[in-house]
This record gives structure tokens, sequence and C-alpha cells, in this order.
């Protein structure tokens, strides 16, 4: 739409598309508003619009994913998760235990990221994991512990759902969605989450390509939810030093492709304690939005993934590193906007 289209040409607009058996996906940006098309099944003629009030330019957008393109959005998309953001100016750090254990534990780690300033909490109420027999988390108990978090320290909570039930009480509890690597194909909870108004955290697959884990978000964006933020948290590689690949690589790729904020997972990423900060500096200075950072007060006890936790001291070295990092990269992105 133009910039000075009022909402009347962009109800006329979704009017039209409706009419046309299409589904509209109004998507206002900064300075104007653009309206994604789907449920066609070839191509749409853009005569049906180009001449209608408001409307700057009709554009057929050829890739397999629609809503989540540059074509669609130019603009960046800065989502809002509680009381902040992720992809806008500041960098976006989520930390916190791997598991929610015990409200001591979470309420210990819980100080250290308020502390750093940090304005989001991370914390597995329901864990995912490869043996049946191994911790799988405390359930809504554990998003008690987490939404406790938030009313005592002012965190906005990131937590992760594994099915439909999940995904209801972490809207009821929690602040995003994180929808975990081994659920990133799990076409129907994507669909279920789509229909959710909290914000979806998408980590990509154990093997997935950079398309899959574009398409993966545009499953969540195509039912109606546009607050997506992906995540890198590593890919299995032939590598053996280090528990998965981290690739940096689609950082910029993603940037390039796509107006969605992506973040990166250097705990999940390496499974390396010794790893974490030096990925996390590495992710930071390529551009990514955010980090989400592991950390336990004792990780050799932690009952789930302690050996690549972070101890709240070496949390907060971290931060002071990433924060250095990502404050030089906006001076001089503003040095070159003033060029």
């Amino acid at each position: 739409m133009k910039a000075d289209a009022v909402q009347a040409d962009v109800d006329r607009v979704a009017e039209i598309v409706e009419k046309l058996g299409y589904r509209p996906h109004l998507m206002p940006g900064a300075s104007r508003t653009a309206i994604g098309i789907t449920g066609n099944q070839g191509a749409v003629d853009p005569a049906h619009f180009e001449n209608l009030p408001g409307v700057a330019d009709a554009i057929r957008v050829t890739k397999p994913y629609k809503l989540i393109s540059k074509d669609l959005r130019p603009e960046k998309s800065v989502i809002k998760v509680g009381n902040a953001e992720i992809g806008g100016d500041e960098l976006a750090v989520i930390a916190g235990p791997c598991a929610v254990e015990t409200p001591d534990q979470v309420f210990k780690v819980a100080e250290f990221v308020a502390k750093s300033g940090a304005k989001f909490f991370r914390g597995g109420a329901f864990k995912p994991r490869t043996s049946p027999y191994a911790f799988q988390g405390k359930g809504e108990d554990g998003l008690k512990i987490l939404s406790e978090v938030r009313d005592r320290f002012g965190l906005n909570i990131v937590t992760e759902a594994m099915d439909e039930r999940g995904i209801d009480l972490v809207e009821k509890y929690g602040d995003c969605i994180q929808i975990g690597a081994r659920n990133m194909q799990n076409f129907s909870l994507l669909k279920y989450a789509g229909k959710t108004r909290k914000p979806v955290l998408l980590k990509r697959g154990l093997s997935a390509t950079l398309e899959e884990f574009l398409l993966a978000a545009e499953y969540v964006m195509a039912e109606g939810n546009y607050d997506v933020i992906l995540c890198e948290r590593g890919i299995r590689t032939f590598g053996t030093h280090a528990r998965n690949t981290m690739d940096l690589s689609v950082i910029p790729a993603v940037h390039r492709l796509t107006h969605l904020p992506i973040i990166v997972d250097p705990s999940h990423g390496t499974g390396r304690n010794y790893m974490v900060n030096p990925m996390a500096r590495a992710g930071v200075a390529v551009g990514a939005d955010g980090l989400i950072i592991e950390v336990h007060p004792c990780p050799e006890e932690a009952l789930c993934d302690g050996a690549q936790a972070l101890t709240p001291e070496q949390y907060l070295e971290l931060h002071e590193q990433i924060s250095a990092i990502h404050k030089i990269l906006a001076s001089e992105h503003m040095e070159m906007m003033a060029i």
C-alpha cells in the first residue's frame, strides 16, 4: 500500500482478496502496510488490485515462502515479546537454565539475568529428551515458577511447548512460545501455534535446510500469527568435536531473504561450556538479533544439559563481551547511515 493509504483503502483490498476466495494477511510496517495473499492455487492477476485506491504496487512472490519474504515486507520485523522487543536496535539476550528444577535454582539464575540488563528468561517446563527415562520437566508446576520469575524480576518468559496442550499452557503462563528443533516440521503443531497470539520462537531442525526452516516459519504465519523469531541452534554434521555444528552463515542468509529476526543458540549449538562464549561472540559479530544462553548455578548438578551451561559468573562476563561487540557494530551502522 502507499504510505498515505488510509484504513478504508486497506480494508477494501482485503475485501477484494476474500471475494476472490483467497486469504488476506495484513502486515503493518513503520511507514506502510503490506497485504499478503495466500490460498491461491496458481498465479493471481495483479490487475485485480493495481488500480484500487491506496495501492502502490502488486508484486508476484515467486519463492515457495510468501509471508516471510522481503518481497512482501522489505523492512525488518521487530517482534514485541512481553514488555520488550526482538529484532530492533537492542541486542536481545534470553538466558536461564535448560530446565526448571526448583524455585531456588530458577530464582538464583533470574537474579543474575536481571542484573545483567537482559530482558528475557528461558527455562524448560517440558523437556523433549532422547531417552524416555530422562528428566522430562515439571510441566505446569514449572510454568508457575517461571511466571513468578516474571513477577519478581520483570523478565519476559520464553519456554518450549511440545504439543497443543503445552501451547495452551505456555500461552497462559509465558510470553513467547518456543518450538524446539525436534518439532520444527511438526506441521500440525506449527499450525496450532499460528492460531495463538503469542510470539513464536522457532528453532531450526537438527538437519534442516534453510528453505525447510523458512517454510516452517511460513506455516505459523499462514495461520495469522506474524510474530515469529527464528533461532539457529546448530545442525548435525560429521563433526564429533561438538554436540552440533553452528551454522553462522545462516544469519546473513536469513537477513537477505526474510524480514524476520534471527537469534543464535550457542549452548545447544556446541554442547560444550568452553565453546559457548566464543560462538556467542561470533553470532553477534555476524549480525544475530539476539542470543539464547543456558545458565545454571551448579552445572555439574543440572538434571539436563549441564555440560553446556554457563555459571552465573561466566554469563555476566559473556554479557559484557557481547554488549561491547554489539555496540561497535551499531556505531559502524550509524556511521554508514550518515555517509
